[in-house]
């Protein structure tokens, strides 16, 4: 007995956490490689594990990108994988497991500030709204899958959602704090969140101008001085990141170049993919209770404040997510409560509908998701079919700008007699004067060189009669070509293109 009430008791303090972690780390072990979003904190955590202090043999002194990013989440989520890893290296795992678990460890320290997010909602509004926003949660594929890729907006969303915790607790200058900080280090885009929030304290007198004004003066100063004093060092030169990437988007316009949206994608696009029965219900959720509204309205503010910015993606809004799914949980158990009256009866049918529909629009978007690696797939098929163990020279792998926006990292790298190259600029009629072994790119054919085999992609969806009524389309979007000078014993075993 006293074992089972023990059992009880942690599955009723952690069963949640439990539950999101499963899913997520589901998401992590199917598909482990990650894009060119994540490249800096990917390649800087990978650096970090394996060249600790050798700065010289960082990636970012060779591909610095363009613009710097910080190194302190790196450091972070480092600091913690650390131990996984030398058990991964010590037992002669390759690499990429080392990814997996910097990914997990991303995943831990994310979904534990959700955590602290989720038990304020639970004291202020209930257990039933707590069950209702794991639910939604965990019906949502993108935030679970994006809490565990380590992009600056994702190490930014878990002092965002620490600020919404202590929002709802009532910490209103802890609030400020957490939101400062996420600004000045990881995205300067949270000040258009912070602006908001902050206002909206002012206005409802949760907080004084003047103390709010030094408060908040004094935060961001030692938060300027922290990423100053790390990034410096690892960049080598004075260098405070997120202020240069704010000249670069915001004062510049340059994140135009990769392409813009219309004023209301994130409305009319991002929202409706990201929080699927959440969306409608959110709506509704700051009609059905009063309190709802002060904390969406600066969140809403947030968001159309963002859409101003030509160059939008998911995950630049992603920081809304957690506070839209609080008012939709408050709506869901609000209809749930309300199930036996007559109108309420068919508004909860629709709403159990829409659960399940949510869910096979996870199912459907996690599928293409799994497709969207296709070089990291090729390296690790090219990995496993040739086997240089008698090779007394090297087997230089040169990998193009598309293999390695598209799933191939440091982490996916493995030892001798393998050795890689992203030279980048080296043109495909070029390619045959190198002393490349083998190629990954995007080109199906290369002068010099031999076709091994092509790496399928996604491509679309299609809409289809019959079942399923949704199909996934896929193309060969990688191909792996070998020098032709090249003496290869293991031919049969290659499909060729």
């Amino acid at each position: 007995m006293p074992t089972e009430t023990k059992m009880t008791k942690f599955l009723q303090s952690y069963g949640y956490d439990l539950i999101l972690g499963a899913i997520a780390a589901i998401y992590v072990l199917m598909a482990p490689y990650t894009k060119v979003e994540e490249s800096f904190n990917v390649q800087s955590m990978h650096d970090i594990l394996f060249h600790r202090h050798r700065l010289d043999s960082y990636d970012h002194l060779e591909f610095p990108g363009v613009v710097p990013r910080t190194f302190i989440g790196a450091f972070i989520v480092s600091f913690f994988a650390s131990p996984l890893v030398s058990i991964i290296t010590c037992l002669g795992f390759p690499k990429i497991y080392s990814l997996v678990a910097a990914r997990l460890v991303l995943g831990c320290i994310i979904l534990s500030t959700l955590r602290f997010f989720r038990i304020q909602i639970r004291k202020k509004f209930g257990p039933q709204v707590e069950s209702f926003f794991v639910l939604l949660t965990s019906l949502q594929f993108h935030f679970l899958f994006y809490c565990t890729r380590p992009l600056p907006n994702i190490l930014a969303l878990g002092l965002v959602n620490l600020a919404y915790g202590n929002w709802l607790k009532g910490n209103f200058y802890c609030a400020l704090s957490f939101l400062i900080f996420s600004t000045v280090i990881f995205r300067c885009d949270v000040m258009l969140l912070l602006g908001p929030i902050g206002l909206e304290f002012l206005l409802t007198r949760s907080i004084s101008f003047w103390k709010a004004l030094k408060f908040c003066v004094g935060i961001a100063v030692v938060a300027v001085g922290l990423t100053i004093s790390v990034d410096s060092i690892m960049w080598k030169k004075f260098v405070w990141p997120e202020f240069e990437v704010f000249w670069f988007n915001s004062i510049l316009n340059r994140s135009s170049d990769w392409g813009t949206h219309s004023i209301h994608w994130y409305f009319t696009s991002a929202l409706p993919r990201s929080l699927l029965i959440a969306y409608p219900l959110s709506l509704l959720g700051t009609i059905l209770d009063r309190r709802v509204p002060f904390l969406i309205l600066p969140v809403l503010s947030f968001v159309i404040l963002y859409s101003k910015l030509p160059h939008k993606e998911l995950r630049f809004i992603i920081s809304s997510v957690p506070m839209l799914n609080l008012s939709a949980a408050v709506a869901a158990s609000r209809i749930y409560n309300n199930r036996k009256k007559t109108i309420w009866k068919l508004v909860n049918m629709v709403m159990v509908a829409l659960f399940v529909i949510s869910a096979g629009c996870t199912i459907v978007t996690f599928m293409a998701s799994y497709n969207n690696y296709p070089s990291g797939y090729a390296l690790k098929r090219l990995h496993q079919i040739s086997h240089p163990a008698n090779v007394v020279g090297e087997e230089w792998v040169h990998i193009d700008t598309f293999g390695a926006m598209n799933g191939i990292s440091r982490f996916c790298e493995e030892a001798f007699p393998w050795r890689y190259s992203k030279e980048e600029e080296v043109g495909v009629e070029e390619l045959r004067n190198r002393n490349f072994t083998y190629l990954v790119n995007e080109q199906p054919s290369v002068d010099g060189y031999k076709c091994l085999f092509s790496e399928q992609g996604f491509d679309r969806l299609e809409l289809r009669r019959g079942f399923p009524p949704i199909v996934m389309v896929k193309r060969a979007k990688v191909y792996v070509h070998e020098d032709m000078k090249k003496e290869d014993h293991l031919h049969k075993k290659w499909p060729g293109c």
